[in-house]
């Protein structure tokens, strides 16, 4: 069994780290600053003239399209290329995401059929347009059981009235994919579906948001009051919706993987180097013994972590149709790895790692919003613990 990285990603890899060393890196003093001043208000954390900027240099060095397929114009690599260059994404906290956001894409490429390519997968894969996904609702959240948004048969065509919450992107994304309980008597075992719900869309509104503990996130409400949807909305098949949407939450949680490996690892590096400056009481903090196993455990959790990440996405490149199992492992360790070294790094810093004039106080909030993301680290463990207690250890 090989570890190591083919040439191509290895190669990748070095021109996503010199874009975040001469592109993201030193935008990040005006990220801190855009992200202090703007309160409440649910301003892009970036100006969108920097962010088309970056976009525009990173299509240039060919960093576009990493995961979409070669017929809808991208590079097809796959989902483990994409693991590498969000890694190094993230040794930047300027909140820049390659389109198309992957998570979507999946979705959307098991899903679509008929005029749906041409409208919605085609434009997402190149990046002419954006979308988001409605799930969670304020009684539903990890438990997609309890969703109670309605879409029902009348007159020819479906009708749709509930609520979403915490739906991240939703006022600027091009269409919005919700899904729906279509028969309450199946459930989540084939009474959910998923429908696209175009920007504009009669008796939709988002009539509030919700300010949170870190910047890049800044989630809204949704109603949904009347909305009338024809056949071509559907996304999928009418009560299939859980399968494709559960893959589609797996591929957000290797993504949320990969962003903690890189938020740890720059952290770690900032570590090293002021641990190898910082005197105190005559002594670098180098030579002190709890710096030293602060140092040891930080790398050898991201190196554990790295590997169950990668794992994942080679199950995903592979094909196979269930990898929920994998996604739960990779998240779980991660977010919580990335807690630890974070913290351990403010404290290796003392005064100056609570300051904005390093990058650290900022990260650790945005981690702080990974552990409840696409499922809490108590709602993993669970899974994982009723999956072993009714089949066993795994044959793998």
């Amino acid at each position: 069994m090989d570890f190591t990285l083919p040439e191509e990603l290895r190669m990748l890899r070095e021109t996503v780290a010199r874009f975040v060393r001469n592109e993201l890196i030193p935008l990040e003093p005006l990220v801190l600053e855009l992200e202090a001043r703007r309160g409440y208000s649910d301003e892009p954390p970036l100006p969108p003239e920097v962010e088309q900027k970056l976009r525009s240099k990173a299509k240039e060095i060919g960093l576009w399209g990493i995961d979409v397929p070669e017929e809808y114009g991208g590079q097809n690599l796959g989902a483990l290329a994409k693991c590498v260059v969000l890694e190094q994404l993230k040794h930047s906290i300027t909140p820049f995401v390659l389109p198309p956001d992957s998570p979507n894409l999946y979705l959307l490429r098991a899903a679509c059929k008929g005029e749906q390519v041409a409208k919605y997968l085609i434009p997402y894969a190149r990046g002419e347009k954006t979308s988001c996904i409605a799930i969670t609702e304020p009684g539903a959240g990890s438990d997609v059981s309890g969703i109670k948004t309605r879409a029902e048969r009348s007159n020819g065509r479906w009708v749709l009235n509930g609520s979403k919450i915490f739906i991240s992107h939703a006022k600027r994304s091009d269409f919005m994919i919700v899904v729906a309980v279509t028969d309450p008597a199946k459930g989540k075992r084939g009474g959910m579906s998923a429908f696209i719900v175009d920007k504009g869309t009669p008796g939709v509104s988002i009539p509030s948001s919700f300010p949170t503990i870190a910047g890049e996130y800044h989630p809204y409400a949704v109603y949904f009051d009347n909305v009338e949807l024809d056949d071509g909305q559907v996304l999928g098949e009418i009560g299939q919706a859980f399968v494709p949407v559960q893959n589609r939450l797996g591929v957000r949680r290797m993504e949320i993987a990969a962003r903690s490996m890189g938020l740890a690892s720059r952290s770690l590096a900032l570590m090293i180097d002021y641990a190898r400056q910082r005197k105190t009481f005559g002594e670098l903090l180098a030579n002190r013994q709890a710096v030293q196993w602060w140092i040891a455990d930080s790398y050898q959790e991201l190196d554990m972590v790295r590997l169950a990440t990668y794992r994942l996405a080679c199950k995903i490149d592979s094909g196979a149709t269930d990898f929920r199992r994998e996604a739960s492992i990779a998240k779980l360790q991660a977010t919580e790895m990335v807690q630890r070294v974070v913290d351990r790094a403010m404290q290796v810093h003392g005064g100056m790692g609570m300051t904005k004039a390093l990058p650290l106080e900022y990260m650790s909030r945005v981690v702080r919003v990974y552990r409840i993301v696409e499922g809490p680290s108590e709602v993993h463990r669970w899974t994982l613990a009723r999956d072993l207690l009714k089949n066993g250890l795994p044959a793998d």
